[in-house]
Formats: C-alpha cells, structure tokens, sequence
C-alpha cells in the first residue's frame, strides 16, 4: 500500500486573486465563462457550413438564453434538487449568493431546455434542431466546470489507494480518494465533445435526425456520470439508495432514449 506522504494534497487556491473576503476572481466563475466563449465560438462557425438554422446575426441571442438556463436553472436547481433550501429559515439569501459555488448540472439542463424552447418558439425555429446545437457544445462547459470543482477541492471522490489518488483537505477527514473530479472532465467532457462534435460534422444527424444527437447526448452523459458517481462521495442523502446524480442522471438516460427513438423528419431545406 501507498503511503499515505506520498499522496497530492490538492492545495490548489480557487481564487485567481481574490479582492476581499470571499470576493474575487475564482477558477469556477472563469471555467463558466471559458465554456460559453468556446460554445459561442462553435455557434458562430456552424452557419458557415449550413449545418445550423442560427445565423450568425442570431447567435449571441441564443447564447444569452443558454446562458440565463445554465445559471438560473443550475443556481435553482442545485437549491431544490440538493436541499438548499432546508437552509432558507436561516440564510434565506443564500440562493443568491452564487459566487459561493453551487450549481446543478441537471438543474442547468432544465433551465437550458426551458430557455431553448423559449427561443425557438420567439424566433420560430424547430424546437429539435436547437436542442442539437446545445448539445453539441455542452461538453465543453462540462470540461471546463469539472476542473474548477477540483481546483476548489470539492465534490472529491470515495477513499481510494491507487497511485494517483488525491488528499482534499476539504473533506471529513485526512484519507486519499478518487479525483472523480477529473474523471468526470474525462468523460463528460472531452469524451463526449470528441463523440458530439465528430457526429455533428462526420454525419447527417442534424438534418436528417433532428433531436437525435440531443439525445445521444443525455444518454452518454447520464451513463458516463452514473458511471463517475460510483467514484464519487454523494454530496447529499440518497435516493431509493442511489446517489442524487444517479438518479437523476437515470432520468437522463430515459429521456435521452425517448429522442432517440421518436418518429423523426429530415429538416425542409433553409
């Protein structure tokens, strides 16, 4: 067995300068916003191509609504979906106070699919092809957000002895874990921005399976994140003895495979 001197002690600092207090430039606020100037940076290219229904004129319309889902709908969802709000009685204000970290990934999908089908119904475009052109860029966010949570020592893994397991001084006690951390950016991330972005350009699914490449994506993510929870610590109670991120992510998966599966129509043309 491994020493336990000879483990990473993730130190890491989550400001990059801090100004007072808890006040400053964190990693996790700049990890949101490095994945919505790759995301915005993909929206701009695909007109170009005639893969996209979004002129360019349009993107940053769309990319604000994605940005309001991710953060309002994360922010909530985190609060209802992780029992922040059994801290209301005494800190009804900590929902607003989002530069404290605390944000749901199946939270910021909910608002993100609310605010997609606000755009699409505003500027009359097919609800599905949207819903691709999200998922197409998402894991990059994913990347990008899973780097801060180990840079700010948070949502660490089970106690591990493998040679790369890593000490967060955050956690309850002193053992080496899982940086689950990183595999999640492995997987949810560079993974399935390797499998959306070759199907986006390799093939015809956009057009001609409209939804379908949303739904690849809720079913890889929610087999690769049930995968990356039997790693990870679950950071509140359980659910019929899954972890919340295992339940909902099954969840995902289901939805994922209803897209998959749905009667579907190639997109007329532009």
């Amino acid at each position: 067995m491994t020493p336990f001197l000879a483990y990473w002690v993730d130190r890491l600092d989550p400001f990059i300068f801090r100004f007072a207090g808890s006040f400053g430039l964190r990693w996790y606020g700049v990890s949101y916003a490095m994945g919505f100037v790759v995301g915005g940076w993909l929206l701009y290219t695909y007109p170009k191509s005639g893969r996209s229904r979004v002129p360019a004129a349009k993107v940053t319309d769309f990319l604000f609504a994605l940005i309001l889902g991710v953060v309002l709908g994360g922010r909530l969802g985190y609060y209802i979906l992780y029992d922040g709000w059994l801290s209301f009685p005494r800190d009804p204000f900590a929902i607003l106070r989002i530069w404290d970290g605390g944000m749901s990934f199946h939270g910021g999908l909910v608002g993100v699919v609310l605010a997609i089908m606000w755009y699409a119904r505003t500027e009359k475009l097919p609800l599905p092809h949207l819903l691709d052109l999200a998922a197409s860029v998402a894991p990059a966010g994913l990347f990008f957000g899973r780097i801060a949570n180990f840079i700010n020592g948070e949502l660490w893994g089970k106690p591990a002895t493998v040679p790369w397991a890593v000490i967060f001084p955050k956690a309850p006690d002193a053992l080496p874990r899982h940086p689950s951390q990183i595999y999640e950016a492995l997987l949810e991330g560079l993974v399935l921005f390797a499998f959306v972005q070759l199907r986006f350009w390799r093939s015809d699914v956009v057009r001609g399976r409209p939804g379908r490449l949303a739904g690849e994506f809720l079913i890889l993510y929610g087999v690769f994140r049930i995968l990356g929870e039997t790693f990870r610590e679950p950071d509140a109670s359980l659910i019929l003895g899954l972890s919340r991120g295992t339940a909902y992510s099954t969840l995902m998966v289901a939805a994922g495979l209803f897209l998959c599966l749905r009667p579907t129509r190639p997109l007329p043309a532009p």
